[in-house]
């Protein structure tokens, strides 16, 4: 069904986005990939090595210039899958932290992502066909001490992603989900966390999370947990007062708790 139909991919020059533009080339999508640094360019050499056309944009999607630049690179081409995959962490406390660099995590995280849905939402209800899968989190279902601004985005688009799904019921354009918790990625390094417990214990392959994101946009499921451990822990959370899932939190993402 895919073969010929368009993809875009954002985050897509590392981890998870990588992982998912490869799943969606080998199901035969065309692609745009997206990523604010200009290793997409070589990720698109590589991905055209899987049989499709794929095309890189490098843009900054926390801005509004930056998704205005993708978008002007799709044009008027019916876009059938979005992945909105874009995201960046931020460590340690709060009050400690940058507040330049917390603005920019909300830019890209909520902002610009939601700019972009908007955008490419709007193009697939007038077609009444699309799919949108959405990088959420299993962060979300916790308050994310040392991760504040980072798990708080995650609730969000938790959040948004079922609502958007509960609009657009009665359309052909379904809303996926996809909730991983801690996966093999440049994201702790990236987010300065590497003297933490979280960010040096062992994580889930970025590969195997994102090959279930893509099967369950494909199947137009409403949101997949990705890992038996994640799925407990979700389970968990959601009976777990939110005073105490801070507490257990901070043993995992508190500067100092890495494993010696």
């Amino acid at each position: 069904m895919p073969a010929n139909q368009l993809a875009v991919v954002t985050g897509a020059s590392t981890g998870i986005g990588l992982e998912l533009a490869r799943c969606c080339a080998q199901a035969g999508f065309n692609l745009v990939i997206a990523a604010d640094e200009a290793a997409i360019e070589q990720v698109a050499v590589d991905l055209r090595r899987l049989g499709g056309s794929v095309e890189p944009v490098e843009a900054d999607l926390a801005t509004t210039e930056g998704v205005d630049k993708l978008c002007a690179a799709l044009g008027d081409r019916p876009i059938d899958a979005l992945l909105a995959n874009a995201g960046i962490g931020l460590g340690k406390a709060f009050l400690d932290q940058d507040f330049a660099r917390v603005k920019h995590l909300i830019d890209t995280n909520i902002t610009g992502t939601l700019y972009l849905i908007h955008r490419v939402g709007n193009e697939m209800l007038r077609r009444n066909a699309g799919r949108i899968l959405i990088t959420g989190s299993i962060a979300g279902f916790m308050p994310g001490s040392f991760q504040a601004a980072y798990n708080a985005s995650k609730a969000f688009l938790d959040s948004f992603s079922f609502a958007l799904r509960e609009e657009l019921r009665d359309s052909g354009v379904t809303v996926t989900c996809l909730m991983p918790g801690a996966t093999e990625t440049e994201f702790f390094r990236r987010a300065d966390m590497m003297d933490t417990k979280v960010g040096t214990e062992k994580k889930d392959g970025a590969y195997g999370v994102a090959r279930a994101g893509f099967d369950a946009m494909m199947r137009g499921d409403a949101d997949i947990v990705t890992g038996l451990k994640n799925k407990i822990q979700t389970t968990v959370a959601s009976v777990t007062p939110n005073e105490m899932l801070a507490r257990q939190h901070r043993k995992m993402a508190e500067p100092g708790t890495a494993r010696s």
